[in-house]
């Protein structure tokens, strides 16, 4: 039997961790619906559900292909690199691929890079649900969606590299706690505007 090392033991816990913590957040938008379905006229009922399915589809989608490498990659100062869609490191690439050495270096980084983009996304949605709630029977549904698009993609990614990304708020010595200013800071001023 394999004796596991401590280096990969890390790897491991820190992925589940991800992805335990994560679907945790995603229950959160449920409880996010119930309060908004609570707090509209019940003809509106249906479409704040659909509002709040919608807006995770509209934020994982967005936050993929464009705000993942905005939040993270290259960050120098005030945002990271415009490439698109997020995809598992090279190193992971390789290790599927059966190259020789690569186990090594994935563990090395200490999680999955996936599971870290699930982690931030369901942020960026808890972001965006923040805004939803405030705009409950107030904005036509595909303004919201396309609001929600400009918020995942761009405002939001913006806002984390500054902190989460190693931009010019994190070189300062800001700390974000828990996501007090990005995720509920972001989410309440774009509410707000």
């Amino acid at each position: 039997m394999n004796e596991w090392t401590s280096s990969e033991l890390q790897f491991i816990f820190n992925t589940f961790s991800f992805l335990l913590w994560g679907a945790l957040v995603m229950w959160m938008a449920a409880g996010f619906t119930m309060l908004e379905s609570g707090s509209v006229r019940t003809k509106n009922a249906s479409v704040i559900c659909l509002k709040n399915i919608g807006l995770y589809s509209v934020a994982g989608i967005s936050f993929y292909v464009i705000g993942y490498n905005l939040m993270y990659l290259d960050v120098g100062s005030l945002i990271g690199s415009f490439s698109l869609l997020r995809t598992p490191s090279s190193d992971e690439l390789a290790l599927l691929a059966g190259v020789e050495g690569a186990r090594e270096a994935v563990i090395a980084t200490g999680y999955a890079v996936m599971s870290d983009w699930f982690f931030q996304m369901v942020f960026v949605a808890t972001a965006a649900s923040i805004v939803s709630g405030a705009l409950a029977e107030r904005v036509k549904l595909w303004s919201f969606f396309v609001f929600t698009l400009v918020l995942t993609a761009f405002i939001y990614p913006i806002v984390g590299a500054w902190t989460w990304g190693g931009g010019w708020l994190s070189q300062m010595g800001f700390q974000d706690f828990a996501g007090s200013t990005i995720v509920h800071g972001t989410g309440g001023c774009a509410a707000l505007a």
